[in-house]
């Protein structure tokens, strides 16, 4: 069976399994147990040119729409890949594209494309506010023609392996700003001008290879014309890339969701117990339906989301809805997997396990159920807000 079922870019959803070909199971297996970055998989996505989807071709890029990148990444999961190496450089650059002034594109852009760059890192979850975003205390104040940024972020992913840095600081203090989500900037940091001097990085260990860090931020300086946007509209900019982000999450998570489902159909044909395939029990085929059924409704929400996207129309909801349901789409199908392939699914030989936790991590991020539901309750639903 087909299982992309997608007759959206098929050239480009081609060339991306082809070139996943070259990073199998193994690859991913040797990376997961020296927690290390797959230099070699980034590298070559780069040069294939598949990360600069979204550059405009002016700026060396393919100047593709978002469904493009969805495409892309939703192949790379469903080869078995995981493309959470490097999908922040699709969705953090929205802002960059949309408010940066053309000097800053000239500048960035053409490195970003080319590769000579690296912007993976989106500098926004703290410890003390987690995704209430508003309520982040790093400061970056005016002196001169720089900003000083102090202040601490977590969950900073990729940060020891990009160059340049998305990042949201305070820029008016809450308490004088008249609406909430006002007094926030986006800066672009060039990481390597100022780490040792002022910036530190920590890793953080997870239970999946996810190169995720603390970032801490002692006097560093930021020179102004690395502001995006507009002073103190930083949440603004930062606000359609949230919804490209969870899109190409929940994209993602449908092809999570496609390889458990061809990994378990596979397995549950070949495993032979008590003199017939294990396949032929209904007990082990009803979960493995409903997945798929699950799967296939939240395809056709991420279609839903990324056209509005893309045709410049409101997606808030959509792009919620749409990481919500495949996300719970690529749980359902992961757990239909391991409970097929019992014992074995725990082997590290079989991939289950890697995918399997690698899954889990987007029922809480970028953005966790809950407050998708609520978001849906508020927003759509017209129901008091509950936080």
């Amino acid at each position: 069976m087909d299982w992309s079922a997608a007759d959206d870019y098929p050239d480009i959803r081609a060339s991306v399994a082809r070139l996943c070909a070259e990073f199998p199971g193994e690859y991913w297996r040797q990376l997961d147990r020296e927690a290390a970055y797959p230099t070699a998989f980034v590298a070559a996505l780069t040069k294939a040119g598949f990360l600069a989807a979204l550059i405009p071709e002016a700026y060396g890029g393919a100047g593709l729409p978002l469904a493009a990148a969805a495409a892309i990444l939703e192949e790379i999961q469903r080869a078995g890949c995981n493309g959470a190496a490097c999908h922040a450089q699709m969705y953090i650059m929205g802002a960059l594209l949309r408010h940066g002034s053309d000097r800053q594109k000239s500048r960035w852009l053409p490195q970003i494309a080319t590769g000579a760059l690296r912007l993976q890192a989106f500098g926004v979850t703290e410890p003390s506010s987690g995704t209430d975003t508003t309520s982040l205390r790093t400061t970056a104040v005016r002196d001169g023609d720089h900003y000083v940024v102090n202040g601490q972020k977590i969950w900073t992913s990729r940060a020891e392996h990009s160059d340049l840095m998305l990042l949201l600081a305070r820029t008016t203090p809450r308490e004088q700003v008249a609406e909430r989500t006002d007094g926030l900037s986006v800066f672009l940091l060039d990481m390597r001008a100022v780490l040792g001097r002022g910036l530190s990085i920590r890793p953080i260990r997870t239970m999946m290879n996810h190169a995720t860090t603390e970032v801490f931020f002692d006097q560093v300086r930021v020179p102004a014309e690395n502001l995006v946007g507009e002073e103190g509209q930083g949440f603004r900019s930062i606000l359609s890339g949230m919804n490209a982000e969870r899109i190409l999450i929940a994209a993602e998570c449908v092809g999570d969701a496609k390889w458990f489902l061809a990994k378990a159909v596979a397995y549950a044909k070949e495993r032979v117990v008590f003199g017939r395939p294990i396949g032929q029990n209904q007990g082990v085929q009803f979960p493995i339906a409903r997945a798929y059924a699950q799967m296939r409704a939240a395809e056709q929400v991420v279609k839903q989301a990324t056209a509005r996207f893309d045709a410049g129309q409101a997606c808030g909801a959509e792009a919620n809805m749409a990481k919500l349901l495949a996300a719970d789409a690529a749980w359902a199908a992961g757990e239909a997997c391991l409970q097929t392939h019992g014992g074995f699914g725990f082997a590290e030989e079989f991939d289950v396990e890697r995918k399997f936790r690698e899954t889990r991590l987007y029922q809480v991020a970028p953005i966790s159920t809950n407050l998708i539901l609520s978001h849906l309750a508020e927003h759509v639903l017209g129901l008091p807000r509950s936080y």
